[in-house]
């Protein structure tokens, strides 16, 4: 049996002091409140969408304020916030466009007011504001607590039907439903917010686990953002079940056995993943964005940060289908259409890069040389609308898979992996824009049939990628790029149309990088155990193991990897990712 060495749960080190529960975080804030000795103190509870109002909302009122403001009832109607946010969130099943809203757009003039005068009508006492825009609403206040979420949790809840939207009462919509509208708008207005609020605040309240809250100064959490780039750092992965899920994570990333397959890991999407703070033995989870928006400069660099803004343009994750399924056929978007369609500015190019594979792995890439673009359309809609099952080896590509084969997929291009393989899926981050043609007549895991989005798909498929093409171009454009003692260098893709770059490192021995101020994605994907490490001790040595997705921030400059442990003496190899300039 394999013995897992993958960690699920990295976290970064740091000194600090962690209040936990209710009653040490009450007992701060009411030092923090008697220590300024003023007679009337505001406090605002500033809310990311998904926290659970209520568990903020009885907290507050262990601080026995005179009055208690919530920021809802400021709110426009739902009526007018539906009709607000429909151009963001439209009636299209999946797909939204990026909205243009912020936080202080939710507020009636009048109500906003309203709550502005009965604080001032209060001579003394404590004010406690609470909710989504609470910061808004007094014009100076003395602290402000700011209670963060990570986006895989929002999701989680929002399948439970626990949480609602910014404005609406949403949570007894799908699921997708609910994803649409915090995607394109609710989790943006959020964030857009957040950013201008943090030189504001004071303490950041994990409320990730029901219950169970932990706050820390500010400083604490920026400290820790500061220390994160400016070393090797790995962000929580996050594992979830899927129609065509397989179960090789389980084995190598240590999963529970019970559960039917594990599909997807979300190993390095900082827009949904967590960060983990070990302060002084204490774990806080703030979301991963944070490290993005905060430490742009260092982690990102500035050639990255010119181009794409305080955004990470790339993303690695898992595709497990061991003993599954084949993924959806599908095709992503090109880039004007995504600009014009949905706002975006940038798409989803990415790479299948096989981690494992069986005998009988396929990819399905490209289309077969000499297919009638209307006759394939045709089956397809007719497939969707209960005919005949689509053929799709009638018209597409399918290519063996063997581990560490390369398959290069830029926007526009039919594809998906077949059975029996694990894809390290490398791409830009845009990762929702999937146009599904052709699900095999299969339901989703809710038992219903997952969206297929033929007439989008139509719009931007290329179709002159055919085979000689996709041979010529797509499948492991292995090129020798240098050597040295112990190490040798290949650059195995992407394809010129898209904008990062992959690297691909052998080595008995250790190996130089360099980051020439561009982040670096990392996987180990040969070996049991690298460790990564300065030159000149800038950072402490950093372990990775097997499958594991670390980043390299661009401040780090030089660094090296070399064998670690049980490794040592045998050939490991890192697949490494950065912005093309």
């Amino acid at each position: 049996m394999y013995n897992s060495n993958y960690d699920k749960f990295p976290a970064i080190l740091l000194d600090g002091e962690v209040h936990k529960g209710w009653a040490e975080i009450i007992s701060q804030l009411r030092n923090d409140i008697s220590a300024s000795g003023r007679k009337k103190s505001i406090i605002v509870f500033e809310l990311y969408t998904g926290v659970y109002y209520h568990e903020i909302l009885e907290a507050a009122q262990l601080l026995h304020p005179s009055l208690i403001l919530e920021s809802k009832d400021a709110f426009r109607s739902e009526a007018e916030v539906l009709e607000m946010t429909w151009p963001y969130v439209t009636d299209d099943p999946i797909f939204g466009y990026m909205t243009r809203l912020r936080m202080v757009d939710y507020f009636d003039s009048s109500a906003l007011l309203n709550l502005r005068k009965s604080m001032d009508s209060l001579a003394e006492g404590v004010i406690a504001v609470i909710g989504h825009g609470a910061s808004l609403i007094p014009q100076e206040y003395d602290l402000l607590v700011y209670a963060d979420m990570a986006r895989w949790e929002i999701q989680l809840r929002m399948k439970r039907g626990e949480v609602r939207g910014l404005g609406v009462h949403d949570h007894q919509m799908p699921y997708s439903h609910q994803y649409k509208r915090g995607y394109f708008n609710d989790w943006r207005v959020c964030d857009e917010l957040k950013k201008r609020l943090f030189p504001r605040m004071d303490y950041i309240l994990d409320s990730n686990k029901k219950d169970d809250p932990k706050m820390i100064h500010s400083g604490v959490m920026f400290a820790g953002l500061k220390k994160a780039a400016s070393q090797p750092f790995r962000v929580v992965p996050y594992f979830d079940p899927g129609p065509w899920g397989g179960q090789w994570m389980k084995e190598i990333c240590g999963l529970d056995k019970n559960q039917v397959n594990f599909a997807w890991c979300f190993d390095c999407v900082p827009e949904e993943n967590s960060l983990l703070l070990n302060i002084s033995g204490k774990i806080i989870e703030i979301p991963s964005i944070n490290l993005v928006f905060c430490e742009s400069h260092s982690l990102l660099g500035e050639p990255v940060e010119t181009l794409f803004g305080q955004e990470f343009p790339i993303r690695f994750d898992f595709l497990d289908t061991m003993d599954g399924g084949n993924l959806s056929l599908q095709v992503h978007p090109v880039t004007q259409y995504i600009r014009d369609t949905f706002g975006m500015q940038y798409t989803q190019d990415e790479s299948y890069y096989l981690l494992d594979a069986n005998h009988d792995a396929t990819v399905f890439l490209g289309l077969k040389s000499g297919t009638d673009a209307e006759q394939m359309l045709k089956e397809l809609q007719e497939a969707q609308n209960g005919g005949a099952p689509f053929k799709a080896e009638k018209f597409v590509n399918s290519f063996p898979g063997k581990k560490h084969d390369h398959f290069l997929i830029p926007a526009g291009t039919v594809h998906c992996s077949g059975a029996n393989s694990m894809v390290l899926e490398i791409s830009a981050t845009p990762y929702i824009f999937t146009f599904k043609m052709w699900d095999w007549n299969r339901p989703g895991l809710d038992g219903k049939p997952r969206p297929i989005n033929i007439a989008h798909a139509a719009k931007v498929i290329q179709w002159e990628r055919d085979t000689e093409f996709v041979v010529k171009n797509l499948v492991n454009r292995i090129v020798p790029v240098a050597s040295g003692d112990g190490w040798r260098e290949e650059k195995t893709g992407l394809h010129e149309n898209e904008f990062i770059e992959t690297r691909r490192h052998w080595f008995t021995k250790q190996v130089l990088h360099q980051t020439n101020n561009i982040v670096n994605v990392l996987n180990l994907v040969e070996g049991r155990e690298a460790i990564v490490e300065s030159p000149d001790n800038t950072f402490e040595p950093f372990i990775v193991h097997y499958a594991e997705t670390f980043i390299v921030p661009a401040a780090i400059g030089n660094y090296t990897i070399r064998p670690h442990g049980s490794s040592v003496g045998q050939e490991l190899a890192t697949i490494k990712a950065y912005i093309r300039f």
